[in-house]
Parts: structure tokens; sequence; C-alpha cells
């Protein structure tokens, strides 16, 4: 069984509160429900990097050692933008991200993935965030990262660093 899926981000689309609504926003706020096949499976952020390919590599065998499934994550870019116009907080744009969709056909063909069941799930926003919420929906046995390797990942942190600090789950790092 492989396939793919491509779920709305979680931030997209949200209906606006209203303050005097009884029920809160989060109440009203459609999720898309988990596919029970895929309980305690293998979650992995995946963007295409090599370092993403070497943690997809260790994921699939993982998944495949545990007879569970593997649940890939693309988290698709979103933009910070300011309202400059009465001050008001920062806003985040949504960037149509094809990527996603790209992503999903290599990976449909992908001879590799035929030994375990696999989903692909897009979300948007922090990568930290959207892979332990995805550990969380699917009751993850584990989340596989790629280390960040360069400037960036030495300036702003990595995204394997902060998700080890935050995580409930048992996060593996690859190199």
């Amino acid at each position: 069984m492989a396939g793919h899926e491509f779920f709305e981000p979680a931030d997209r689309k949200r209906p606006v509160a209203d303050p005097t609504a009884a029920e809160p926003l989060a109440a009203q706020e459609p999720r898309h429900p988990c596919d029970p096949a895929f309980k305690h499976g293998v979650v992995v952020g995946f963007d295409g990097s090599d370092s993403s390919e070497r943690a997809l590599a260790y994921a699939i065998g993982m998944a495949h050692r545990t007879r569970s499934g593997l649940i890939i994550v693309h988290v698709a870019n979103r933009l910070p933008t300011t309202v400059w116009a009465g001050c008001e907080p920062p806003v985040f744009v949504d960037v149509p991200d094809h990527r996603t969709e790209v992503l999903g056909l290599e990976l449909a063909c992908a001879e590799y993935l035929a030994e375990v069941p696999w989903i692909l799930v897009e979300r948007g926003g922090d990568i930290c965030h959207e892979l332990e919420e995805v550990g969380k929906e699917y009751a993850a046995d584990a989340i596989v990262v790629g280390s960040t390797h360069g400037i960036v990942g030495r300036i702003f942190g990595s995204v394997a660093g902060r998700l080890a600090k935050r995580a409930q789950r048992p996060v593996v790092v690859i190199p």
C-alpha cells in the first residue's frame, strides 16, 4: 500500500474568529482525521535536500523494521508580511508551494518506497511545530529529520536542535 495525500496546510483557509462567539475558534476548525493505518508510524521531515534524503532513507528502514507506516511531512513556505496601515501585528501570507506536488510525484515514482506504506502530508508554518503536531496526531513512535549544515543553521539554530529540545517523542537526527 503506497500513495500520497495532499492535505491543506492547517493554517490555510482558517475561519476568522468571532469575538462574541461562545465557542472557541479551535473547536470550529476542521482537522483532517489521520488514517488509522499510520498510527504509531514514523514521521520524517522532507524537503528534497540531501540531508532530508538521508533522513528519508533512514526512516524507510525504521518503518520497515518496525512494520509501521511512514508519514512524510513537507512544510510549505509562509512569508511574514507586515501590515503597515494602522500598525497591526504582522500577518502571514501563504505562498503557493508547488514543491509539495513535485515531491509527491517524485516519491510516487520512487522504487525504494515500495517496501513501506506511506503518505505525504503538507503543512504550513513553523517546521518544528508542524512536525511535532503531525507526530502528535499520528501518535508517532519517532520523528526523523536531517541535520542542518552551513551558516544559516549556526545563526538561527537548526530545526533538528530545536525539535529535539521541544518534542514529546524521540527525535532521530541524521547527519
